[in-house]
């Protein structure tokens, strides 16, 4: 019988496969799906242009989820832009934040072993800012044993041109975690610091103050919501350092004698029409984590990672990527990768499927570039939906198909 919980999710209801890959994106919650439909059934209309009621009603809707997530992460609304993705939010702080605050010489301390969104966005930047003459250095960080940033070597490495530090909050392939906490109070507080919260958000209570955030990403599609829908939180002190970002219809500018004149927050870093029914389901999406509450999604999800961890540790030939596995203390996050002696990573997340576990196999958006051979995986996601069932025959099934290979 179907838990209240996983009842909220029809697609795994209709399925006997186990579905492992929440880290690329999450099952929809009933809320989230009827959201999307009755945008497109009832009462469609543009939002910021009409003034009959279905349009009114629809803008303060969308005023009303912008506030909500910025409850959610623990910051004001005006600090709260709406994206079409984490990938549209990094690059909107590349583009909108280092056109402009960035120059020559400047440098941003960054990992090549993050996702490429958080790689590719800066090294986009420093050929747009050499046809504008100016050099920029990307400054690359290591990650330590536990899969997290090596904050002794981001501090070694910190100088008097550092003006960001990017981070992957929650590491997307080692399932660690990242805050940066240890530097509070020992760097230049005008160094900017961008977290990429795309694994974390929703997964765990995330907290912009906190993690002294000046910038911080997250995307929608992994916390419940609709594909094309992200936030991008920008500090208020950092807003008059922006330039518009898609300056046209509905954007916070206006035109002035010398050209654009930049408006207020949020909207500078917004235009045109945006991804309604997807922000409508951000806000379903919102309401269903905190009806279930991010502090039993990340027990669930710690319990769930210990759980793999044991079964999997006593398989032959098997070898756990940085993470979890490799801490002294029991932790995790819900994100576990390996690699199987005697099969490669795609033939062991093939026969994996055709058993039913349904997981993500590959390189998983490392940069081709810079990605090692150990990134090249099988990488484990759960949620809350997941149970420890499913772990168990999974962990029982990958000891089966090591015996074969051996």
């Amino acid at each position: 019988m179907l838990s209240p919980v996983r009842r909220l999710f029809p697609a795994l209801a209709e399925t006997s496969d186990v579905y492992l890959d929440s880290a690329s994106t999450t099952q929809k919650p009933l809320p989230v799906i009827e959201a999307v439909r009755r945008y497109h059934s009832s009462r469609t209309a543009n939002a910021g242009r009409g003034t009959y009621p279905w349009a009114g009603s629809l803008t303060r809707e969308l005023e009303s989820v912008r506030e909500r997530m910025a409850a959610f992460i623990n910051a004001d609304p005006d600090e709260v832009v709406f994206t079409a993705g984490a990938t549209a939010g990094l690059n909107a702080v590349a583009l909108s934040w280092g056109l402009t605050a960035l120059a020559d010489g400047d440098e941003i301390l960054f990992s090549p072993r993050d996702h490429a969104s958080n790689v590719f966005p800066w090294q986009h930047l420093c050929g747009l800012l050499r046809g504008f003459g100016r050099s920029i250095r990307l400054v690359p960080y290591r990650v330590n044993a536990l899969g997290e940033a090596d904050i002794g070597d981001i501090e070694r490495k910190i100088g008097p041109r550092t003006r960001m530090i990017a981070v992957g909050h929650l590491h997307h392939v080692f399932g660690a975690l990242t805050t940066l906490e240890e530097l509070r109070g020992r760097i230049d507080p005008d160094i900017a610091l961008c977290f990429d919260c795309s694994q974390s958000g929703g997964h765990l209570p995330v907290d912009v103050r906190e993690l002294d955030a000046d910038f911080a990403i997250f995307a929608a599609h992994k916390m419940f919501g609709a594909p094309g829908t992200g936030v991008l939180y920008c500090r208020r002190r950092r807003h008059a350092e922006l330039t518009p970002f898609l300056p046209g219809g509905n954007s916070g500018v206006t035109l002035g004698e010398s050209g654009l004149l930049a408006g207020v927050m949020p909207q500078l870093m917004e235009g045109g029409t945006q991804n309604l029914p997807g922000i409508l389901a951000l806000g379903a999406a919102l309401e269903v984590l905190e009806e279930i509450g991010l502090d039993t999604i990340a027990t669930h999800n710690r319990a769930l990672t210990q759980r793999l961890i044991a079964g999997l540790r006593p398989v032959p030939g098997l070898e756990f990527l940085p993470g979890p596995a490799h801490a002294p203390c029991e932790t995790g996050y819900g994100t576990i990768s390996f690699t199987l002696d005697g099969i490669s990573t795609g033939d062991l997340g093939f026969v994996l499927s055709e058993l039913g576990f349904l997981v993500r196999t590959g390189a998983h958006c490392i940069p081709a570039d810079t990605a090692t051979t150990d990134e090249d995986s099988v990488r484990v996601s759960t949620h809350i939906y997941n149970t420890f069932d499913e772990i168990d025959r999974f962990t029982e099934c990958v000891a089966t198909i090591a015996e074969e290979v051996s």
